[in-house]
């Protein structure tokens, strides 16, 4: 089969889609009637991330299954490794309210969620610098 010609019509059709969404949002204004350009734009992009998780499932679980079973366990370690960190970073939340914050009442899940996507953001922040400067290290020493 050709898998490079499905791949180019499906990116094709996703960018064609993605403009017509663009242009009408921008047609109607997105302030306009109600958010609906907004909407449909997020239902949009909620399809992209439906279609790139598909994508992932057939190459890696599927494909990569077939071709090495034991490519499942590394994913699935994996996936431990990745729950655990967000494990942690929901623990070490505080989830206090926003000094200073005059607005409407925000759930105490709000602030939880809020302060662990916080603290993954620095966490992951501080992982890619150190990656970097540990490449950086290791590429200059073995050289």
């Amino acid at each position: 089969m050709k898998y490079d010609k499905i791949i180019k019509w499906v990116l094709l059709a996703l960018f064609v889609v993605g403009v017509v969404f663009s242009f009408y949002g921008f047609a109607v204004g997105f302030e306009s009637n109600g958010n609906a350009p907004v909407d449909n734009m997020l239902y949009c992009a909620y399809a992209y991330a439906a279609v790139a998780v598909f994508a992932v499932l057939l190459g890696v679980v599927v494909i990569g299954g077939i071709n090495n079973p034991k490519t499942l366990l590394k994913l699935l370690g994996g996936l431990v490794v990745v729950a655990a960190v967000i494990a942690g970073a929901y623990f070490l939340a505080p989830g206090t309210p926003a000094v200073g914050y005059l607005g409407e009442p925000v759930s105490d899940m709000t602030l939880k969620l809020t302060d662990t996507m916080l603290n993954l953001t620095y966490l992951l922040c501080g992982g890619a610098v150190v990656a970097l400067f540990v490449g950086a290290v290791v590429s200059a020493i073995r050289k």
